[in-house]
């Protein structure tokens, strides 16, 4: 049985300091509940949202492991606004797999997107952006996904460790259910240094430089037998300018 990294959690105060200093930070679920304002209720309510996820119809592995939603915005200080609905695209220098083609997932449940802690939680995210980056406004691509069992093993990125193509990543482990894997993994995109470790807690957060480092998470499996299991994620990013696909981008 191999031993589990436990991960580096860093005190809210450090956590702009940290993303610049080693391209990534993680704030526990204490943390991230004081920095959004956030009763566990409220985190509890939007985590509903992901209790109806469609298939991902994309993956060209042929797997029936992940489910997903996907909705844009556009974030400026603390002005949140969604913008009509879009496809996800990625070109093959960032996503190997799935890079080159238009990808329409069905749009984030409105009911989620109403909600007081939605729109704080795009904001805090675009303060560490504007202090990564400096302050301008900022183009937001929101993933709900849910990485299940079903196939005996779920992947959380088939495309391996890679960079995103924009400026801030916010992956936020939501749930764990009768799982085990799922191991995060943090590599400077030009040099020989890493990190590894598990996220458990609930609403714990990864932020990363997408400039400066590369990132993956290991297979999951169920944890008995052949009981379903799964692994809920939200990964935001954030990129200056367009979005990528735009002809100006």
């Amino acid at each position: 049985m191999t031993s589990e990294f436990q991960p580096p959690y860093v005190p809210l105060s450090d956590v702009h300091s940290a993303l610049k200093s080693t391209g990534f930070a993680l704030l526990s679920a204490q943390a991230v509940g004081e920095w959004l304002a956030a009763r566990p209720l409220d985190l509890a309510e939007l985590h509903t949202g992901w209790n109806q996820l469609p298939p991902d119809a994309y993956l060209k592995d042929g797997g029936r492991y992940r489910s997903r939603r996907h909705s844009c915005f556009v974030v400026e200080d603390d002005r949140v606004r969604q913008v009509p609905h879009r496809a996800h695209w990625q070109p093959l220098e960032y996503n190997a797999l799935h890079g080159g083609m238009q990808r329409w997932f069905e749009p984030m449940e409105p009911a989620t997107v109403a909600l007081p802690v939605w729109s704080r939680l795009l904001a805090r995210l675009g303060e560490a952006a504007s202090a990564l980056r400096g302050a301008q406004p900022w183009s937001v691509e929101a993933h709900v996904f849910r990485i299940d069992t079903t196939d005996g093993i779920g992947r959380p990125t088939p495309e391996g460790a890679h960079r995103d193509g924009v400026d801030l990543v916010a992956v936020f482990m939501v749930d764990r259910h009768a799982i085990k894997g799922g191991e995060s993994r943090v590599f400077e995109a030009n040099g020989p240094s890493g990190q590894r470790f598990t996220l458990r807690e609930p609403w714990s957060l990864l932020l990363l430089d997408d400039a400066r480092v590369i990132h993956e998470s290991t297979p999951i499996q169920p944890l008995q037998g052949e009981a379903l299991g799964w692994r809920d994620t939200l990964v935001v990013t954030y990129r200056s300018g367009s979005f990528q696909g735009d002809a100006s981008a």
